[in-house]
């Protein structure tokens, strides 16, 4: 599940809605048929994030897609690019974090270990996200997680963040990258499901929507 390994598979490919009304966003903006497009260059950067999954997703480059939602000129479902939802973090490091077998949508239980806590702020609420060490890749810290979107405009199961060690120098955490597991797209996928304690009881308007 790891979006690391899928930007070394852009590289290779490449050379051969509404928003809570707490959360305004922060960018100047201008309305194309409705849609607001964040023309920061902030904003253009995530744009050729994206631009750049749709590419290896609906070329079928990475796998994933059946054939049948394959697209030489298709795009994944995205909420419009808001900065509100890039936001800096606290990390709180887990002394002697557990190793445990994170529950999929399958009988496959990979091992995480606790590994630390990101504190943040959004709209004067303070939350709070856990971040875990996948045993067999330490340098990656997984961040799947839930809020009020998921069933509705975004991926009932939840959605995925990842991070490196370094990252946690100066910790952000920004939701307009966050992306729908695997499974989003294709039933015969195994995907971590988020646990209980990365549950947001709030509405995260960014990053990817659901695929149908």
């Amino acid at each position: 599940m790891n979006r690391l390994i899928q930007l070394i598979a852009i590289a290779l490919v490449f050379t051969a809605c509404d928003t809570s009304s707490k959360w305004k966003p922060t960018q100047e903006v201008i309305s194309e048929s409705g849609i607001y497009v964040d023309l920061s260059p902030y904003g253009k950067q995530v744009m050729r994030h994206r631009d750049s999954m749709s590419a290896m997703f609906l070329s079928g480059a990475n796998g994933v897609m059946p054939k049948s939602d394959l697209s030489p000129v298709g795009k994944l479902n995205y909420y419009p690019v808001e900065e509100v939802f890039k936001v800096k973090a606290t990390f709180t490091p887990i002394e002697n974090g557990e190793v445990f077998e994170m529950q999929t949508n399958t009988d496959r239980l990979p091992e995480y270990r606790y590994y630390g806590v990101l504190s943040f702020k959004m709209a004067d609420t303070t939350l709070e996200l856990t971040l875990y060490q996948n045993v067999e890749q330490p340098d990656y810290l997984f961040c799947p997680f839930k809020d009020l979107t998921n069933g509705k405009d975004t991926y009932g199961a939840g959605r995925y963040l990842d991070f490196q060690l370094a990252d946690l120098d100066n910790p952000i955490l920004d939701f307009n990258y966050a992306y729908n597991p695997y499974c989003a797209y294709n039933k015969e996928y195994s995907c971590p499901i988020p646990p209980i304690e990365n549950h947001l009881q709030v509405p995260i308007t960014a990053g990817e929507k659901t695929w149908h």
